[in-house]
């Protein structure tokens, strides 16, 4: 027979023999490839459509000046259109407006309008000039005219000539479709209008958001922008694209990245899942591999058909993989948006895009995870002694090397040394490595571990009084404990992985439920259609609304955006009331804050995220300065509170101080407490009956910790379904290494009912064997499976989240989960069992003679 017709009839027969084993290797690499590519083309898609709007909105300009606020004096824009070095420069005003039409049916119903001077913009933006109507041409100049990119039109179902109706606060604004941007960047949804006509249509007179500059040709870069940087003072920024695009990158690496690894985790899931099964199968096909070296094939032979059968299942699985990430992803841009639900980039739609590269990157690491996983058991068959080989009981003795307690023993103290050290640029790599190593750790000590646990059961019990049966189950498991850690091991990961994503979860959202708990104490809440509103509600409008007869109490906060990092996010500066003497009765802090006597008069107070402290280095008692305010005053960090809706910083202080300071006497939100005896229905039916309050979203409580729940969900929803994953190839891993196990011990079971077991007692003997394995591979995934998310809950999460949380457990659902795993490895037993005891008895004998 020649080797490519033996090569194909081994293949043949090995899959048409064992498809239950075939099947499940290729689901756990298919599972794993599929995650793996689905988060990457989602986050390329997002974060490169994030980059492209950005760098469109900058057109063809150098620099790009902005203030550390949302807004800054136009005066600056003649001083720097005049500048030496400086050949264009083009004003421009970022307004966020809220579009009532979609408040009830859109979690953020905002649209940008850009107001653009047209006749500056034409040499630095012109993709952002509108195309007006042929017997218009002055419409890029009107008041009320506004363009539309292709994505916003779409998005608000309207066309050339219709209306659409905006709000800014309380204000609403109708503004008519004058045309579209037809070189606008795809998934984009902007507006564009006249700048004069936006500065006074939304109360922005003489203010600008940024300036794009132009310079002159030879002139040097970076140090004009060194010596622009020094004249216009710390209060502005100069950027340039590339600072935009590590600020998209930045937004969303914490997340993209936890991503990521969660599916290279499926992935190390699946490859031990391979190990395990090609393990059995070579243990399975002992006498069988050794008579092919009798025969004449050599070890090399025999080592590349053993890899190539696991191959062609990781080619498959890959291939597979592909194809269900790709389709993954388009449901996910569909239903979850550009973020997977996490909020992140607002007001894009991207489209997706098949990566080859990528799409070659997961192939071979699918492929090549799967080879890996079989290269040990591979290597022992292949340099096997045929002759010992081929004797009955040489399968006890297989891969005798797995019993390496100082493997182990190195792996969990080195995991351990790892847990306790820094993040590495503000990722925790160091965190996900200790809990690689505790799992390669728990592996190596498996067959230790097993053989300790069973041999000290068997040395309990008095062979007189003992079950037979248990006493067989018991002896078998001590003897063969490298076997019984293999079947293990599946049972061990994917337990263990369950169980730390469960209590993660599980402690992340009982953490964020009683946090909602501290910080929304009102009855009710109310804010324009969208927060962070330029304008907000005014004095007036508060008096308004402080005057209703069912009002207690209102406390009033102003919500706006500032950038501390050109590089990063913007952080949000909360102004509230709040007593200094207890700040804990508002801000939930999570230690001591400074007292009234240790704040320094000159100082104002603040009270700072505990993302302030990791990413800018804030700690109680340091003194800063605050770009929203005169450079001069000085801040005192007050405390440090916890806050789980803004990863990116937040700070709080004194709505008087911030009055003070600033002289903004509007606002973004307002809490209200009602009186005794009245209802919230009558509060509620108040408010929106004033003459602005059909702009008002108004939430009672209860509504507000349900809708922050279901975002939480959101943003969780890949991580359920590598939970469910987890679990559903954890369970198809036990049913098919305790299929295969059995399969191996066709001829013990033969010699067993030689000397007078029945079919019956074979059958019981094994499903107590799985059932006492399952149960020890449940506790130590469990023991596991909780150091695991120690580190996750308080290594990983705030060393990429920036933020802490409380340890829950979910113990009725690791209860349920256990049980259900039990059960499951049990009843493979069982199933398995009818089968391996079902043979001749004859035949098995003689096939071990």
């Amino acid at each position: 027979m020649s080797q490519p017709l033996l090569t194909r009839w081994l293949l043949q027969g090995e899959w048409r023999s064992h498809r239950l084993q075939s099947i499940v290797a290729v689901l756990a690499i298919m599972f794993g490839v599929a995650l793996g590519f689905t988060i990457h083309l989602i986050n390329t898609a997002a974060v490169s459509e994030f980059s492209a709007a950005t760098r469109s909105l900058s057109g063809t300009s150098d620099l790009t000046v902005r203030a550390l606020r949302s807004t800054f004096d136009e005066t600056l824009y003649p001083m720097l259109s005049q500048h030496e070095g400086v050949a264009r420069a083009s004003p421009v005003l970022e307004i966020a407006v809220g579009i009532p039409a979609k408040a009830k049916t859109v979690h953020n119903p905002a649209l940008k309008i850009l107001g653009l001077d047209m006749f500056r913009a034409i040499g630095i933006t012109p993709d952002l000039l509108g195309v007006p109507a042929e017997d218009k041409p002055m419409d890029m100049l009107a008041d009320d005219a506004v363009f539309l990119s292709p994505a916003a039109m779409e998005w608000l179902a309207v066309t050339q000539g219709d209306s659409i109706t905006v709000s800014m606060g309380t204000r609403q604004i109708t503004l008519r479709v004058a045309g579209g941007l037809a070189r606008a960047h795809a998934g984009q949804r902007i507006a564009v209008m006249d700048i004069g006509a936006a500065q006074w249509r939304f109360d922005q007179i003489g203010q600008l958001s940024r300036i794009e500059l132009k310079l002159q040709q030879g002139v040097n870069h970076t140090a004009f922008r060194e010596t622009l940087g020094k004249e216009l003072g710390a209060s502005y920024l100069l950027t340039e694209s590339q600072d935009d695009d590590a600020r998209a990158h930045n937004m969303s690496r914490a997340y993209r990245v936890n991503l990521d690894i969660l599916a290279l985790v499926a992935l190390f899931t699946g490859a031990f899942l391979i190990f395990s099964g090609q393990a059995l199968s070579t243990i399975r096909r002992r006498s069988q591999l050794a008579l092919l070296r009798v025969l004449g094939m050599t070890r090399r032979q025999l080592l590349r058909q053993l890899l190539l059968e696991s191959g062609l299942l990781g080619v498959l699985g890959s291939l597979l993989g592909l194809a269900l990430g790709y389709l993954l992803a388009a449901m996910a841009l569909h239903h979850l948006d550009a973020d997977l639900g996490a909020g992140f980039f607002p007001g894009l739609e991207p489209q997706l895009h098949f990566d080859p590269l990528a799409a070659l990157l997961y192939f071979l690491l699918g492929t090549g995870v799967t080879v890996l996983g079989s290269l040990l058991p591979a290597w022992e068959a292949a340099h096997t002694h045929p002759a010992p080989a081929l004797k009955s009981g040489s399968e006890y003795t297989v891969l005798a090397a797995l019993r390496a307690p100082r493997l182990a023993a190195v792996c969990l103290l080195t995991g351990i040394i790892f847990a306790g050290l820094p993040p590495v640029y503000d990722l925790p790599v160091f965190g996900y490595l200790a809990i690689v190593l505790l799992l390669i750790g728990s592996m190596a000590a498996l067959p230790y571990l097993c053989g300790l646990l069973f041999s000290t059961l068997l040395r309990a019990l008095n062979p007189s009084k003992s079950n037979i049966l248990y006493m067989l189950a018991v002896t078998r498991l001590s003897n063969a404990s490298g076997l019984a850690a293999i079947a293990l091991g599946g049972v061990l990961v994917s337990f263990s992985l369950m169980v730390a994503m469960a209590i993660m979860v599980t402690s992340f959202r009982v953490s964020v439920d009683n946090w909602l708990a501290q910080v929304l104490p009102a009855d009710l809440y109310l804010h324009p259609i969208i927060h962070q509103d330029m304008r907000g509600l005014t004095t007036d409008e508060q008096q308004t609304i402080t005057s209703l007869p069912d009002i207690a109490r209102i406390d009033f906060i102003r919500s706006i955006p500032v950038t501390l990092d050109p590089t990063r996010p913007n952080i949000t500066l909360l102004a509230r009331p709040i007593d200094r003497n207890d700040p804990g009765l508002i801000v939930p802090l999570t230690e001591n804050a400074l007292s009234p006597g240790e704040i320094p008069p000159d100082t104002v107070p603040i009270w700072v995220s505990e993302a302030m402290v990791d990413l800018y280095g804030f700690k109680t008692g340091k003194q800063v300065t605050l770009p929203f305010a005169d450079p001069s005053q000085l801040f005192i960090v007050a405390g440090v509170w916890r806050d789980y809706g803004r990863i990116f910083g937040a700070i709080q202080m004194e709505l008087s101080d911030y009055r003070k300071l600033t002289g903004d006497d509007h606002v973004s939100d307002a809490a209200l407490w009602i009186k005794p005896g009245a209802t919230i229905h009558t509060a509620v039916s108040a408010l929106k009956a004033l003459p602005f309050g059909d702009t008002l979203e108004i939430m009672e409580t209860g509504r507000v910790r349900a809708v922050a729940l279901k975002q939480f969900d959101r943003s969780f929803a890949v991580t359920y379904l590598l939970e469910l994953v987890a679990i559903g190839v954890g369970l198809m891993g036990v049913a098919a290494s305790f299929s295969a196990q059995t399969l191996t011990r066709i001829r013990e079971f033969g010699m067993l009912r030689h000397i007078g077991l029945s079919r019956r007692q074979i059958q019981r003997m094994l499903t107590l064997e799985g059932g006492l394995l399952a149960g020890f591979g449940i506790i130590t995934g469990f023991l596991l499976g909780t150091g695991i998310s120690l580190i996750l809950i308080f290594i990983v999460n705030p060393q990429s989240f920036h933020w802490t949380m409380q340890l829950y457990v979910p113990w009725a659902w690791l209860v349920l989960m256990a049980l259900a795993v039990l059960v499951a490895a049990t009843l493979t037993a069982l199933v398995a069992s009818r089968r391996a005891a079902s043979g001749n008895v004859i035949r098995a004998v003689r096939e071990d003679w």
